[in-house]
């Protein structure tokens, strides 16, 4: 069965954008940016809610060359990667994209059980939708040492516990990352 990693940027006080969407207090530096890579090229499946892809689909394919090599690499990681788009808004997707409007809870149960590999949920709201379905396998916190006050909270109100057990945290220089397994034991 395939693993379904919710990795993301994630303030101090549990928010993954201010109020107005910013996220530009989630730059990473370069070491960040090259780990991201790294990370990347293992997912098999990249799952993306509409905000999400029309951001990356914004930037990522049009990478300007003045940008350096590690960005230039994932663009080219996110252009070739498989991803399927959550919307019922959009009419079409590109760069190796699937456009899915059914329900988000459905088709990550089929991809999870089609095969072996990991999969990434990018974006809160496509996060939330899975979470109280017990689809999310492991968590990785990237928090940065910001206080928002506000904005698009990282996790959804739950109607019960999900036990975590930590299984590694990682200092960077912008940002501790924190990297938990479902399960308590």
């Amino acid at each position: 069965m395939r693993k379904l990693i919710y990795g993301i940027s994630v303030s101090l006080d549990g928010y993954i954008n201010d109020r107005d969407g910013n996220i530009d207090w989630t730059d990473p530096d370069e070491e960040l940016h090259q780990f991201h890579n790294d990370r990347y090229r293992d997912i098999d499946i990249a799952l993306h809610g509409r905000r999400l892809y029309e951001l990356m689909a914004d930037f990522w394919p049009h990478v300007p060359e003045d940008e350096g090599p590690i960005m230039r690499e994932f663009g080219e990681l996110w252009t070739s990667k498989s991803k399927y788009v959550f919307s019922r808004t959009l009419t079409e997707v590109e760069w190796n994209s699937t456009l899915i409007s059914e329900n988000a809870v459905d088709v990550v149960r089929k991809l999870k059980s089609e095969g072996d590999g990991v999969m990434e949920v990018g974006g809160a709201n496509l996060a939330a939708s899975l979470i109280p379905h017990d689809l999310i396998d492991e968590y990785q916190l990237f928090v940065a040492p910001i206080i928002l006050g506000g904005g698009t909270p990282m996790f959804p109100s739950l109607d019960k516990r999900i036990p975590l057990r930590l299984v590694e945290t990682r200092n960077f220089n912008t940002v501790l990352m924190q990297r938990y397994v479902v399960g308590d034991q």
